[in-house]
């Protein structure tokens, strides 16, 4: 199976690599990021008067991260700066000395003071400079660490519901940009208060000198600064529109990498197609980065030449005053180094700021996760949980899932992405501590949702969830998480030790080594670790050097493990033994009974109607709605004709009348019976 890609996805349905492989086009209009709009309108007086917020961002970000260093960064630009106008007027006395009347050597003579000054001044300057270069280099991986910790901990603190969102995924992706453009920063706030300051400096001596020289220094720098502007504007643009492809790209490049579809790439030859798309998506970005590099040569070109025309403009004047005798010879000879220097410094100051400007968009980016994290924040407080906790209680609960969330619960239908029938729809049902409750039913209805509402991951649209009488929306959600442990069915494979990924059950206490023991002999994991060449301490990544692949019944024994470290009065488990052998499976239903008789309550969901025998309830889901609720006996009485008896006895007519194969004959023992 091969298809040619587009050259570009450009088109309103994109490429064919997007369509097969994505299901669509991946540019998308970023009408999320509300500044961006207002970025395409910026001009370069908007961009100068925001200045002073991007600058004190920046200073922030800084301060938290180095203060010492920052302090020597600030201090070494604006001695540059200093040094370099004294040595600007040390120059203008030089040359007026020596373009004085007399002898030559009486005129060096006089020189050798400000001689002196100019090579203190340039000496000074340099030492600054090195000061400058070494805080930055400083502060640089510190700022960056800063905001990568502000960054996360914000997305760490965000509801389920938001990480789950594709808008505030969009945000994030983003986002993650901004932490590491909050680097480059500082070496652009850097060199915007030197470039600053030197052109301060540059300016103060060209007034000095005639105030109708500080007009043409301003017009010889216009032009790059328009051309800076609309560069960085289209750079910013493309990346926002190109964003979704890019990742997409990379997706397919890291697929070929992963340890995981490696077996299934090899045998099913999947890697030429992988390869083949990959490179067409590749084709159409460099494209578009084609199409921005003809334009950008453009632009400057076009601001090359005003600049020319700007500079042509400044020597004339400069002529014109030194021919009618306005300005004389030593002055207009600083005049030309001042212009040069403050041209030079006006160019990189305007270049500076527009850097600081096109990252400091990424950074708005960064600040506006920051809002809308703490919107969506878990929030912190509230009720304690009951001690005398008896019976959870779900009073008619409906919940819908937000749009373009990813969950196991929604309706599996390829023709219709999203659906107005809700996860779960008034709902009611007990679950009693102490017990073991089971959720059944068919995929979609509704069992994982009950499990997270439970574990205080979402909240219900409408009705209630009570804990003994009071609604879990008060209660404080930290301590209602330590109540809770959860068993799924892809829980997550932490790429730590062995021993790391059962005690990161309870990450906030020290580590504890019977605990652990008596929790890994609790699940068979104890078995698993004696397998692996370092025992506990082998890492269980195969990416790594020493590093271990466990099988999935190993894993899943671990993952029980893992929930029975933490010891949580309230144990959810989604189909605990989907990875484990028969006997495995028996197993680990018996631990759970054990985990009830103790007086740890347990939700059980699974497919296997014959292992919730033991529950004491059993409550079947059916899209979204409660159908019925009994023990496993009532369920399956005689007067019963319910949707669990269908289930259960759809179920065990796969091995009830299921005689066994006969031998198989040696074909030419088949042949002669034939024959004969």
């Amino acid at each position: 199976m091969k298809l040619k890609p587009k050259a570009t996805p450009a088109d309103s349905e994109g490429s064919e690599s997007e369509r097969l492989l994505f299901g669509g086009p991946l540019l998308y209009d970023a009408r999320w990021a509300d500044h961006r709009d207002a970025y395409f309108r910026m001009s370069l007086w908007a961009m100068a008067l925001q200045l002073p917020h991007l600058v004190a961002f920046t200073v922030r970000l800084a301060w938290r991260a180095d203060r010492r260093a920052m302090w020597t960064v600030g201090g070494g630009e604006l001695t540059r700066g200093v040094s370099q106008a004294v040595g600007l007027i040390a120059i203008n006395s030089v040359l007026a000395t020596v373009l004085a009347s007399g002898t030559i050597e009486h005129r060096v003579q006089d020189a050798i003071p400000a001689m002196i000054g100019v090579a203190i001044t340039g000496i000074l300057g340099a030492l600054a400079t090195a000061a400058s270069t070494a805080g930055t280099g400083r502060l640089e991986p510190k700022v960056e660490r800063v905001a990568t910790e502000m960054y996360l901990t914000h997305v760490v603190q965000v509801e389920l519901s938001a990480v789950e969102d594709a808008e505030f995924n969009r945000l994030m992706d983003s986002a993650k940009i901004g932490a590491s453009e909050a680097r480059r920063m500082v070496s652009s706030c850097t060199g915007v208060v030197g470039s600053l300051v030197s052109f301060v400096a540059a300016a103060g001596v060209l007034t000095v000198l005639h105030p109708a020289l500080l007009p043409l220094l301003v017009l010889m720098t216009l032009p790059r600064s328009w051309a800076s502007l609309r560069n960085s504007r289209a750079r910013y643009a493309s990346y926002q529109q190109w964003m979704q492809h890019s990742r997409a790209g990379r997706l397919l490049s890291q697929s070929l990498m992963q340890t995981g579809p490696a077996p299934e790439i090899r045998v099913h030859g999947v890697g030429p197609f992988l390869l083949h798309h990959f490179r067409g998506m590749s084709e159409a970005y460099e494209k578009e980065q084609s199409r921005l590099a003809t334009s950008r040569a453009r632009v400057r070109l076009a601001a090359s030449a005003l600049t020319g025309i700007a500079a042509a403009l400044t020597y004339i004047a400069l002529g014109t005053l030194l021919a009618t005798g306005l300005m004389a010879l030593s002055v207009a000879g600083t005049a030309v180094l001042a212009i040069r220097t403050g041209g030079q410094s006006l160019a990189t100051l305007v270049l500076q700021v527009n850097n600081l400007y096109e990252q400091a968009c990424y950074v708005q980016d960064l600040q506006r996760l920051f809002q809308e994290a703490a919107l969506r924040a878990i929030p912190v407080g509230g009720a304690p949980v009951p001690d005398d906790l008896t019976l959870i209680r779900f009073e008619n609960v409906t919940f819908h899932y937000p749009e373009d969330s990813d969950t196991d619960d929604e309706p599996e239908n390829a023709d219709a992405p999203t659906t107005d029938r809700p996860a779960l729809k008034d709902v009611t049902l007990d679950i009693p501590l102490g017990k073991i409750v089971a959720l059944v039913g068919e995929n979609g209805s509704g069992k994982t949702t009950v499990s997270k509402l439970l574990a205080g991951l979402y909240h219900p649209d409408d009705g209630t969830i009570r804990w003994s009488g009071t609604d879990a929306r008060e209660l404080d959600r930290a301590r209602l998480w330590d109540e809770i442990a959860i068993v799924s069915q892809d829980f997550h494979r932490w790429p730590f030790t062995c021993r790391m990924n059962i005690t990161i059950g309870r990450p906030e206490r020290p580590l504890e080594e019977q605990a652990l023991e008596q929790a890994a002999a609790y699940a068979g994991a104890d078995k698993v670790a004696t397998e692996l060449p370092r025992g506990w301490d082998t890492l269980l990544n195969k990416g790594y050097k020493g590093g271990r692949q466990l099988s999935g019944g190993q894993w899943q024994k671990l993952g029980i493990a893992r929930a029975r470290y933490r010891d949580a009065r309230i144990l959810i488990v989604d189909e605990p033994t989907s990875a484990l052998d028969a006997k495995a499976e028996l197993e680990v239903f018996d631990q759970i009974r054990k985990l009830a008789d103790g007086g740890q309550t347990v939700i059980l969901i699974t497919h296997r109607l014959a292992s919730v025998r033991h529950a004491d309830l059993i409550h079947v889901l059916d899209k979204g709605e409660l159908v019925e609720s009994g023990t496993f006996e009532e369920l399956l009485a005689p007067s019963a004709a319910g949707a669990f008896r269908e289930l259960y006895e759809m179920q065990r007519a796969q091995f009830q009348d299921a005689a066994l194969p006969s031998p198989r004959q040696p074909a030419d023992a088949e042949e002669g019976s034939a024959i004969r």
